[in-house]
């Protein structure tokens, strides 16, 4: 691309660099100047303007964000019309973003006029959002970069959230108020529901390791949440140890978060299940928010074994 100032006169077919006031009218950046347009701005005094012209091995900016989105499409995504050099995709569902890092750095990495951003990879995102933006920053950019680019990339993807069941098992020890155990389900219903899953309180019962485990026998569901009335400090406490009396397995003990680090992930025959911490009751983002992506995500399977998405 030619970019410079240039006399009025010599600017016909050049495209306006940026906005103009022309007399009392203002033109838009990018503006395809033809020859009255020249001949308005001499009229109105004008006597250089800063322009751009594409060379012949040139894309312009719409054409090449258009076919950089194009090449990023997949299940799950569409491309929005580029305007302004700008091409963005979408979601086409509720689900979680899919895509790989490090193709997003090589493409960026091709030339500086290329610029592609994206929402973090594994994001739960929703029906119409944005998640990723190809913006051209000159009018036009090399067809041979533009090649490279679109040859690096990887289709971004949505995988929609499947419907899922999961039961809420809480239990008590003496102090604890009807109060605090209804916020405790009305919370984490709404997470559950957020994710398109719906939720059942299936017992209420004593903090103890047999009681707990003759309730995770028959509790069913995609999904078994426990609401322990303390904390989980080891895996011999209360409620791991009632998961593995009910044939189970502690697969994680704490996770790396905060609110909710005492969160764990677990797998019975049938289901899988996760202990809630304390701070599950609390309507912000925690634990069960942060690890929606693949923690939470498991249970829309239908076998423990199947990855944690659609």
């Amino acid at each position: 691309m030619i970019f410079g100032t240039v006399a009025v006169a010599d600017a016909v077919g050049a495209l306006l660099a940026h906005g103009q006031m022309v007399g009392d009218v203002r033109w838009a950046k990018g503006r395809l100047l033809s020859a009255a347009d020249v001949a308005a701005a001499g009229e109105a005094g004008l006597e250089r303007l800063s322009v751009a012209r594409l060379e012949a091995s040139d894309v312009p900016e719409d054409t090449a964000a258009s076919r950089l989105g194009a090449a990023l499409l997949g299940s799950g995504v569409r491309a929005l019309d580029a305007k302004h050099g700008r091409c963005n995709l979408a979601a086409e569902a509720d689900g979680l973003l899919i895509f790989d890092p490090a193709m997003i750095n090589a493409v960026n990495g091709v030339d500086e006029a290329l610029t592609l951003g994206t929402l973090p990879a594994m994001s739960r995102v929703q029906a119409g959002e944005i998640v990723a933006t190809v913006k051209v920053i000159r009018y036009g950019v090399a067809e041979a970069a533009l090649n490279t680019a679109s040859g690096m990339a990887a289709a971004l993807r949505v995988l929609p959230f499947r419907p899922f069941e999961a039961a809420l098992l809480t239990t008590r020890l003496a102090g604890m108020t009807d109060k605090a155990v209804a916020k405790a389900a009305q919370v984490t219903r709404a997470r559950i529901e957020a994710l398109g899953g719906t939720m059942r309180v299936s017992a209420e019962l004593a903090h103890d390791v047999h009681a707990l485990a003759a309730a995770l026998a028959t509790a069913g569901g995609d999904m078994i949440l426990i609401a322990g009335a303390s904390a989980t400090v080891d895996r011999g406490d209360v409620v791991p140890a009632a998961i593995v009396a009910a044939g189970g397995e502690v697969e994680r003990l704490g996770m790396p978060v905060d609110p909710g680090i005492f969160w764990s992930s677990d797998e019975l025959v049938a289901a899988r299940s996760s202990a809630c911490p304390a701070a599950h009751v609390r309507p912000s983002a925690m634990g069960l928010i942060s690890f929606s992506s693949d923690w939470l995500q498991a249970s829309r399977s239908p076998a423990p074994t199947s990855p944690p998405w659609a």
